[in-house]
Parts: C-alpha cells; sequence; structure tokens
C-alpha cells in the first residue's frame, strides 16, 4: 500500500463520495476511483459500498480507516520531526494565505523572520481555507492564514486578524443609500451578493448567509466550486449596477470609478483569519513566523 492510496480511501470515506473527495484531493474523479480499486484490488477485499446516495465503509473498510489515519497521521509527525533539522541550514517554511489577505498581517511578520532566520525561504502558496487545511494535514504547509479556526486535531491556531467587512457598490446607488454612518445591510436587499464558493471556506460562509438572511436578503446559489472571486470580478459585477461586494476598508485593490467603497451600519460583518500550525511542530522558523503574526506582540 501506498501513502497516497491510504490518503485517497480516507477523503473518500470522509467525504461520503468520490466528486467531493476527488475536489478535496485536487484531481480528477476517473483518478480517484481508479486509485481506491486499485487498492481493493491490492488487498483482495471489498472496501466501500457504493449507492445512488453516496459511499460507506464495509466492516473491512472500517478497519483499515482507523490503520490508514494513523499511518497518515504518523507520516506527518515524520515530515515535521524531519522539518526541525532544516531550520539552522536554511530550509523552505511553506505559508498558505487566502484571498484579499490584510498586507499588515503578513508583511511584518516576514520581515522580522527575514531578519531572525536569515536562510529560511518562505514559499507562499495562495489557497483557499478549504485547500490549506488538507495541505496542512498533509504536511504539504507549515503554517496556514484560514479564514475559519480548523476543527482538527493535532494543529494550535491564533487569532490574527479582524476585519470589519464594507460594501462595494455602484457609485449611483450608493449615493441613495449612504447615510451618516454608512449604509445599513437590510437596505442592501434587493441587490445581489457576490458571494464565494462555499467549499472554499464552510463555516465562514455559513456564518455570512446567516447574517444576510437575518436583515432581509434571499441568497441565490453559491459560487461553483474552484471559481475564484478575484477583485476584477466583483468590481466588474459591482459597477452594473444591481450586485454588492464585501471588502475591508483597506482592501488592496484599487477602487475604479464608478464604484464606491462604504461600511455597514453597526459593522455586523466581521472577517477573521487565523494562523494554524500543527501543534507539535518543533521548527524555530515556525514558531518565529508566528510570534511576528501575533497581534499582540507587534510593534
Amino acid at each position: 500500500m501506498e501513502l497516497r492510496e491510504l490518503q485517497a480511501f480516507v477523503a473518500v470515506v470522509e467525504e461520503g463520495g468520490f466528486s467531493a473527495a476527488a475536489r478535496r484531493l485536487h484531481v480528477s474523479q476517473p483518478a480517484l476511483s481508479q486509485t481506491v480499486a486499485g487498492l481493493e484490488r491490492e488487498l483482495r477485499v471489498a472496501l466501500l459500498v457504493r449507492s445512488s446516495t453516496g459511499v460507506r465503509p464495509t466492516e473491512a473498510g472500517d478497519v483499515l480507516l482507523g490503520e490508514a489515519r494513523a499511518v497518515i497521521a504518523r507520516h506527518g509527525q515524520a515530515v515535521r520531526a524531519m522539518a526541525a533539522f532544516l531550520d539552522a541550514d536554511g530550509g523552505a517554511l511553506r505559508v498558505g494565505v487566502p484571498l484579499e489577505l490584510p498586507a499588515a498581517v503578513l508583511a511584518p511578520a516576514l520581515a522580522r523572520l527575514a531578519e531572525a532566520s536569515p536562510a529560511t525561504r518562505v514559499l507562499v502558496r495562495h489557497l483557499s481555507t478549504a485547500e490549506q487545511t488538507g495541505a496542512l494535514r498533509a504536511g504539504e504547509l507549515e503554517v496556514g492564514l484560514l479564514r475559519e479556526r480548523p476543527a482538527v486535531a493535532g494543529f494550535d491556531s491564533l487569532l490574527v486578524s479582524r476585519e470589519r467587512l464594507g460594501v462595494l457598490l455602484a457609485s449611483d446607488r450608493a449615493a441613495n443609500l449612504l447615510g451618516p454612518q454608512g449604509i445599513a445591510l437590510e437596505a442592501l436587499s434587493g441587490f445581489e451578493w457576490l458571494a464565494f464558493p462555499r467549499s472554499d471556506s464552510p463555516a465562514w460562509f455559513d456564518e455570512l448567509t446567516a447574517i444576510l438572511r437575518s436583515h432581509g436578503h434571499t441568497l441565490g446559489a453559491a459560487a461553483p466550486h474552484g471559481q475564484r472571486l478575484i477583485a476584477e470580478v466583483k468590481l466588474a459585477a459591482v459597477s452594473a449596477g444591481r450586485a454588492f461586494a464585501l471588502a475591508p476598508p483597506d482592501w488592496s485593490q484599487p477602487v475604479s470609478d464608478g464604484v464606491t467603497w462604504a461600511p455597514l451600519v453597526g459593522h455586523p460583518l466581521v472577517r477573521r483569519t487565523w494562523a494554524v500550525w500543527a501543534a507539535d511542530s518543533r521548527r524555530r522558523d515556525v514558531g518565529r513566523l508566528v510570534a511576528g503574526l501575533d497581534p499582540a506582540q507587534a510593534h
């Protein structure tokens, strides 16, 4: 058995189907099906019961699930243990970053890390929260910056950013709605919210939609999985006049002509970002980066 086969099997069981597991692992569904089928042939036992509603493990599959999780955890622990020896010689520190991360969060921490650990090479990957969670569990990231605190054992987390989100709206529309304290969220109920895919960050998406519904919004379908709600898309859709997008006051993208940013009355939407890393990490550069991200230690 290979590690990738065990990871594939665990993903299918945890996601309850091949489609969701394929998205989680960033592979095609046929390739994933072939991997699991090959594992069943190798072990000469059925591991999954397939039905129209998804899959579930057989009795043998349940036994393998526990063993596979233990093997994957031990592999991750071994990788992290060996990574500790890379720090002194300039190892790579892989950091996951979401879209629209405030520059003030990461840049100062990287500057402090470069001073304290000049041999460390930082490799930044732009990934969604869900993608980062999977990469952290697979040992493919040392530190992730997530929009929700992961409910995964074996990881520590630190709240590093709280952003009061405002709204991007076509300027002529904003002029009619803007009051002394901003725009009331319920005043936007007739506009379409430009939503990101729920699969990117399920808990954060559900928090947003619950607040929007409580302010009178009728929400349409979320964006398709894999679609990135980049700044250019937001601005183009907002400028058309019937949609709004959420953005912090220090949004890094220049706002184009015809689009206005305004605060929301009462600040009902707060976007949080957590730094997440393996609880058993012994890397000095991980500790230094996390310390640099800690708002309590910022200079």
